[in-house]
């Protein structure tokens, strides 16, 4: 038989399965056909003797929504799906967003935001909570888009806080009852957030939901992860369907004028206004002011802000668990196709060179499962995540050796430097990156999710 690729002499390693070999891989119309030590003949050969061979990453919390500069920036350090629709914010008209990214750089995975949910039946003040006649009105838009395809609900609860605990489990009900995944930002960070996760995990313990928490060190690494940590292992303990995603980075990123940069964040994060770096636009690079600060609060509320807050010791107290995703959050506000943060460009190499090579915290098989099998499983991609016959030909090739991200803040450098040692990255069994070089080809697909009620095998 002949492949449309076979790629040669790698070490394999499957996540799944938690092993390790040396073999060739044949890959025919998309999927991996054959591993095997035998001599394979393929359209196109590449010999990657020393290098890794893995799955492609699954980015568990992203913000792509078809934005093919933050897909090249993905694709170029590994990543071959994201979830999109984190933080309760998800494209207004799903159906449309379907049609128009059918086909992808990368695969794309969709939840529907519960802010998005809000602002469809007219609830557009962040301060203000639904009423009961608009929380049904939510639940019926909700249902559809269940069995129109999307996968999850989202919850950013720090950008409404105005919310009320009420209209979140009636929507988180919904989705319990037909076994979808409910994503969830908590209403607040530092010391006081952890009340708030409280409220995450109470979701799936009134409802029944499986729940995600979203990037934990952007919520909980100021000082307070171990408490976060250990209420959540509590709540593992328990028997309570909870999964958690983080990120490489101890500043977070996101717009100036949404709630998070309400009045009163410096006292509560315990800085200064220094600490806070524009990301994007006119001041992007400087450090603010107050009167930045208060300027692009009231002139540029999209413009990016990174909130340099967070303890750089818990990024790696809360990697180091085992139950803990790798993320990005990345598609947080582009400015002329550059990211205004590093997490977009930088996030999973820095995670191998630091979590294994550098600090040997965790093995490489452990680090690539974090960023591979486990996401896929929590979405319920059977044929991702993982090197075997019949799988999806999604496959990252990299020099373990040498891999290092190269992307920084903006006040020390360039946030889109493409990270070493990339060899070759593969959607659906198409090179989509070869080297430094991201190839414009849209062989990645929007996933749709089927809509059946939960029933206590899934």
């Amino acid at each position: 038989m002949k492949y449309d690729v076979v790629i040669k002499n790698g070490t394999i390693i499957d996540p799944k399965r938690k092993k390790s070999t040396i073999a060739n891989i044949g890959i025919l119309n998309g999927k991996i056909r054959a591993i095997t030590r035998e001599d394979m003949e393929g359209n196109i050969e590449l010999d990657v003797r020393g290098k890794t061979v893995c799955p492609g990453i699954i980015d568990i919390h992203a913000h792509v929504e078809g934005d093919l500069d933050c897909a090249r920036v993905l694709a170029a350090m590994g990543v071959t799906t994201v979830y999109n629709g984190n933080c309760g914010m998800s494209p207004e008209n799903i159906k449309e967003f379907y049609n128009k990214y059918d086909s992808f750089l990368i695969n794309q995975i969709e939840q529907i935001g519960h802010t998005t949910l809000r602002e469809q039946v007219g609830v557009t003040d962040r301060y203000k909570s639904s009423s009961d006649e608009e929380v049904e009105k939510m639940k019926v838009i909700l249902e559809e888009a269940f069995e129109f395809g999307v996968s999850g609900l989202s919850f950013g609860l720090e950008y409404v806080p105005g919310s009320s605990r009420k209209e979140v489990l009636e929507l988180a009900k919904v989705a319990a009852q037909y076994g979808k995944l409910v994503s969830i930002h908590t209403r607040s960070d530092s010391y006081g957030g952890l009340s708030s996760l409280r409220e995450a995990i109470d979701i799936t313990r009134k409802t029944g939901a499986a729940v995600n928490i979203s990037h934990l060190t952007y919520q909980f690494g100021m000082g307070m992860a171990t408490e976060a940590l250990h209420m959540i292992e509590e709540a593992l303990a328990e028997g309570l369907d909870i999964s958690v995603d983080s990120g490489m980075y101890s500043g977070f990123a996101t717009s100036i004028g949404s709630a998070v940069f309400d009045e009163g964040c410096i006292e509560k994060w315990g800085c200064d206004y220094s600490s806070l770096i524009a990301g994007t636009g006119k001041y992007k690079g400087k450090r603010l002011t107050k009167e930045i600060y208060e300027e692009l609060r009231r002139n540029y509320p999209d413009d990016t802000v990174i909130g340099m807050v967070g303890e750089e010791y818990e990024v790696f107290e809360i990697l180091e668990k085992p139950y803990v995703m790798v993320s990005t959050d990345a598609g947080t506000l582009y400015d002329a196709g550059v990211p205004g943060h590093p997490q977009d460009a930088g996030t999973y190499p820095k995670f191998f060179k630091t979590m294994v090579r550098e600090q040997h915290r965790i093995t490489l098989i452990d680090a690539i499962r974090r960023c591979t099998y486990m996401p896929a499983k929590r979405l319920g991609l059977i044929n991702k995540g993982f090197i075997g016959v019949g799988a999806d030909a999604d496959i990252l090739i990299f020099d373990a050796k040498i891999i290092e991200d190269r992307a920084d803040y903006p006040c020390f450098g360039a946030t889109d430097t493409r990270p070493e040692s990339i060899e070759y990255v593969f959607v659906n069994g198409v090179i989509t990156v070869k080297g430094k070089e991201v190839l414009d080809i849209s062989a990645g697909k929007t996933i749709k999710d089927k809509c059946l009620m939960w029933n206590w095998e899934q």
